[in-house]
C-alpha cells in the first residue's frame, strides 16, 4: 500500500541563485514523524543532437561537483516559467552553436527523485546549421562530435558518468540505431 506523507512544517534552510534546500517534516506510515531535505530546482533541458552525418555534437567541461571534466550531451537550466522547448533550442546554439529546424520532445524525467525537485526534458534536434556558440559568461566548453555508435559503446562500458547525457544517448540510439556498430571516430 502506498503511504502518502503528509507534510506538517517545511522550512527553508538556504536560498541560492540555481537551487533552494528545504527541510520538510512529515508524517511517516507508522504515525511517527521524520524529516526530508528537499532540493528545489527549476528543472532543466537536455538536447540530444543529430547530424546529418549521423554524429552528435556533444561538449566536455569541467565540473567542480565531480572535480574534473566531463563528457555532456548539451544541456541547461530552465529560467522560471521559460518554455522548454525554446530553453532546449537556446541551449542548443549557446552550446555547440548549432540551430535545429526540427525539435521534438522524447521524454521528462526527475534527475534524482530521492531529494531534488528538478525535473530533465529530453529534446531530438534535427536538420542542424552549424552558427556560432555564444558561451554563459566564465564558462570553458569544448564542443566536439561523436558517432553514435561510438557514444552508445561508451555509455555500455561505463565510460560516460553523466546521467542525462548516458539517458540521451541510449534514447538516440534506440531510435536511430548506428550503421557504426563498432563505434569508430
Amino acid at each position: 500500500m502506498i503511504f502518502e506523507e503528509a507534510t506538517i512544517s517545511s522550512e527553508r534552510i538556504y536560498e541560492g541563485k540555481i537551487l533552494n534546500l528545504r527541510r520538510d517534516e512529515v508524517t511517516v506510515r507508522d504515525g511517527r514523524t521524520s524529516y526530508r531535505e528537499i532540493v528545489e530546482h527549476s528543472g532543466g533541458v537536455v538536447i540530444a543532437a543529430l547530424t546529418a552525418d549521423g554524429k552528435v555534437p556533444m561538449v566536455t567541461q569541467y565540473r567542480k561537483a565531480a572535480a574534473r571534466p566531463t563528457l555532456e550531451i548539451p544541456a541547461g537550466k530552465l529560467e522560471i516559467g521559460e518554455d522548454p522547448a525554446a530553453a532546449a533550442l537556446r541551449e542548443l546554439r549557446e552550446e555547440t552553436g548549432y540551430t535545429a529546424a526540427k525539435l521534438q520532445r522524447l521524454t521528462s524525467a526527475y534527475s534524482s527523485i530521492g531529494y531534488s525537485t528538478e525535473v530533465l526534458h529530453f529534446y531530438l534536434a534535427t536538420e542542424l546549421t552549424q552558427g556560432e556558440t555564444d558561451f554563459d559568461e566564465g564558462e570553458a566548453i569544448d564542443v566536439s562530435e561523436y558517432p553514435l555508435g561510438e557514444l552508445r559503446n561508451m555509455a555500455m562500458r561505463g565510460e560516460l558518468n553523466d546521467a542525462k547525457t548516458i539517458v540521451a544517448v541510449l534514447m538516440l540510439h534506440e531510435r536511430f540505431g548506428s550503421a557504426d556498430a563498432e563505434g569508430n571516430r
